[in-house]
């Protein structure tokens, strides 16, 4: 236990032969219960795991026929964490790349009742632009600042990083079986506690790399696919509550905005064209556009303003 409260650690795994070993040995005494969820993998990983649960009993394999990815890997375990009812859920990945020295940290302000969500955040460790690998550094930059706009939760960054924690308050309030099951997870859960108007904290912990985890994280593909995740929940988040729960005028600065720069896409392509054929363009018409693409970026930024006004105590 840790300050009174039971404590189950997640540990989502697939083909981490490796490092399974080295991560369950490093989880802290505090932990109550380990949840292993091996995610169908195709090599020792399961072996590994079952060995380990004879020397420590707090160990409970979970094991998924089919992969279903890391979202779906740690939905399992939560489930599981559920079912035992423990107060606070951690998530550590199975690649040994979260320092257990900051899981004090990870699991304090939910113990002592100052939130319902926290994860890690690697990006403002000093030497955290060094010890990452650059590609990914900057694409979790941008996914961050994504994040933000979709989720609500303007304070939080790193929105990649798999080291967190969670109530089970939360745990009952949230629909697992909706959450996404690929790398957005975490951008997708965030969206949903933003929905509940659940705490979220950040807490500065150290980057773990080169410890020979091997990444499954394609960029390219990544990217494009947890922005329309972003995209979709977003929406939904504002229709949710900003109309069904409790109205809001934001929804139309963010409506009109959407309106007006989307507009603007066409308006500029004809105004391209007609100055191609001709050489000059309409008075008119350039004032159309500058109208439209500083009329959308006002509403814009009213919107999320309101937004992060709104949302300025789930910190």
């Amino acid at each position: 236990m840790y300050k009174g409260k039971t404590v189950a650690v997640v540990v989502p795994a697939y083909n981490e032969e490796k490092l399974i070993a080295r991560t369950l040995g490093t989880i802290p005494e505090s932990a109550d219960k380990i949840i292993v969820v091996n995610d169908a993998s195709s090599d020792r990983t399961g072996e590994i795991v079952e060995e380990r649960a004879l020397e420590d009993p707090r160990i409970c394999l979970l094991t998924h026929e089919v992969n279903q990815g890391v979202g779906g890997a740690i939905v399992t375990g939560y489930k599981k964490a559920h079912d035992f009812a423990m107060d606070i859920t951690v998530v550590m990945a199975g690649d040994a790349q979260m320092d257990p020295n900051d899981f004090d940290h990870i699991v304090d302000p939910i113990a002592a009742g100052e939130a319902d969500y926290t994860k890690g955040n690697r990006l403002f460790y000093g030497d955290a632009w060094r010890m990452i690998p650059h590609y990914r550094y900057l694409g979790n930059s941008f996914l961050s600042l994504m994040t933000k706009i979709a989720s609500g939760y303007w304070h939080i960054a790193d929105s990649q990083s798999g080291y967190t924690a969670i109530s089970l308050m939360a745990l009952r309030r949230i629909d697992l079986d909706r959450i996404y099951k690929s790398y957005g997870m975490p951008n997708d859960l965030l969206i949903k506690l933003n929905q509940h108007d659940f705490r979220v904290r950040d807490v500065h912990i150290r980057p773990v790399y080169n410890v020979g985890e091997k990444s499954g994280i394609r960029l390219a593909k990544v990217i494009p696919r947890i922005s329309w995740v972003l995209f979709k929940g977003f929406w939904q988040r504002l229709f949710f509550k900003y109309v069904i729960r409790d109205f809001h005028p934001l929804i139309f600065f963010y409506l009109l905005s959407f309106i007006l720069l989307f507009s603007s896409f066409p308006l500029a392509i004809r105004l391209f064209y007609i100055w191609a054929l001709r050489g000059n363009i309409p008075d008119m018409n350039a004032m159309a556009l500058v109208f439209t693409l500083i009329t959308g970026l006002q509403t814009l930024f009213f919107g999320m303003w309101f937004d992060m006004e709104y949302n300025k105590n789930l910190r």
